[in-house]
């Protein structure tokens, strides 16, 4: 599989670029099923964070980012957004999300 890449542009400059990956998100709670596809770009706070399914067309996004927690050294986050908590877990182990901030 080949490398994907992504850049971010504000006012003419790159700002961060991650690699496209494959991810596991999971809403934390009772009943909550897992959503598996591709991460468009590093979960970021005061962004929504989008998975792609592996059709291409349809996607998952979230509400805001408030906060990222990163267990080291496991590519597994806990993301809290406006309305719900997710866990992320990476499944592409070769690649990684460092870019990823909860500012």
């Amino acid at each position: 599989m080949k490398d994907q890449w992504r850049m971010e542009v504000h006012e003419g400059q790159p700002v961060a670029r991650v690699s496209v990956v494959q991810v596991v998100l999971r809403k934390l709670g009772r009943g909550s099923r897992a959503v598996t596809g591709r991460l468009v770009r590093a979960p970021r706070k005061g962004s929504v964070v989008v998975i792609e399914f592996s059709d291409g067309m349809h996607e998952y996004v979230t509400t805001p980012v408030k906060r990222v927690l990163r267990l080291a050294p496991k590519d597994v986050f806990y993301i809290e957004t406006v309305n719900s908590r997710y866990r992320l877990e990476v499944r592409d182990s070769e690649r990684s999300l460092d870019d990823a901030s909860s500012g």
